[in-house]
């Protein structure tokens, strides 16, 4: 049976929705047999936002060498600002305090005082500063912790991870590589036998172009990069199909037919990812040397401070966090074993 983990939460834009779904998930004080969480933000805000939601949840300082407290939320206090946060407001001090609770998360993620890591929305353009200039947390983290990232979005019924991700479509071409794209596929490949316990995982990769590029009429990368490697692949033993004309290939639920899809571009495979799993998916951060995930929503400062923020999506990536450590907990003591019988 397994058992809990330390899981680390950073409370991403905190005039977004993420201490809200943070907050609300653990009135459920079911989710403590699963979970011991830490919480890295200023304990007044969090006790300001607990306020303004009704909200029931304990929350204790969580100290040095102190051990965590059974059935609470164990908060890494953080320095509260002085300026003004406002529910919905894109504010440069706001980004900053979002940027403090993932770095101070990262570093205890990468210290092993937690388990895993769940991060909370951010705002891409406030959280910006000499020490973060990043696209996204996928790409601070790649830099913060050792291996090779792949965005990884998740669901119980369709998983997709992408060969690019947060860069600007005039350059995708550019990029696509048969190195790239080897990369990328043992990327995926390693993390389903890793991660998701698929021994033997069946692999569509989707092509760039429009209709695969019609035989070169609309493009030939399909046919110089992506047809020739995954005959390679396939050659020699991996269960790598395509390419696919992504036009079509939801429509007709042929990724039914596959344990992953890897798309060459971040809105080729997010759009039908978002349009067929939104509010249930989970953006996994896989390859790298510890666990990440994320809701698959953003800020949603639309609704922030009404309180009607939904917690599924967080609630999945939690769970997908805890269920990836056991699946690479086990490999490991397995790999251990088996070395010390030799």
């Amino acid at each position: 049976m397994l058992g809990k983990i330390k899981l680390g939460i950073s409370i991403g834009d905190p005039n977004g929705i993420g201490i809200e779904i943070i907050l609300k998930i653990f009135e459920d004080r079911r989710l403590f047999e699963f979970f011991t969480p830490l919480i890295f933000a200023p304990i007044k805000l969090l006790e300001n936002q607990k306020k303004h939601f009704q909200l029931n949840s304990s929350l204790v300082l969580k100290k040095n060498n102190q051990k965590f407290q059974k059935a609470q939320l164990s908060v890494f206090d953080l320095p509260m600002t002085e300026a003004k946060l406002v529910f919905g407001e894109a504010s440069k001090t706001a980004g900053k305090l979002a940027f403090e609770s993932l770095k101070t998360a990262t570093m205890a993620l990468k210290k092993g005082e937690i388990d895993a890591l769940v991060t909370a929305p951010i705002n891409k353009e406030t959280i910006q500063s000499e020490d973060f200039n990043f696209p996204g947390h996928t790409d601070y983290l790649a830099k913060e912790l050792d291996g090779n990232s792949l965005m990884f979005m998740v669901s119980e019924s369709l998983k997709v991870a992408l060969v690019s991700d947060h860069i600007a479509v005039k350059d995708i071409s550019r990029l696509l590589t048969p190195k790239l794209l080897r990369e990328k596929i043992q990327q995926l490949e390693d993390s389903l036998k890793k991660d998701f316990n698929i021994s033997r995982p069946k692999i569509a990769v989707l092509g760039l172009n429009p209709h695969t590029g019609d035989k070169g009429v609309i493009g030939k990368e399909d046919d110089q990069i992506t047809h020739p490697l995954i005959q390679e692949l396939s050659a020699s033993g991996h269960l790598v199909y395509g390419p696919y004309a992504a036009d079509s290939f939801f429509g007709h639920q042929i990724h039914l037919q596959f344990d992953a899809i890897l798309a060459i571009y971040h809105d080729q495979g997010l759009i039908p990812f978002k349009t067929l799993t939104f509010g249930a998916g989970v953006n996994f951060t896989a390859g790298l040397s510890k666990v990440r995930t994320s809701p698959d929503h953003g800020t949603a400062f639309e609704i922030a401070g009404k309180g009607v923020a939904e917690t599924e999506s967080f609630r999945n990536a939690i769970f997908l966090a805890r269920s990836i450590y056991f699946n690479r907990k086990e490999k490991k003591d397995l790999a251990n074993q088996n070395r010390g019988e030799k």
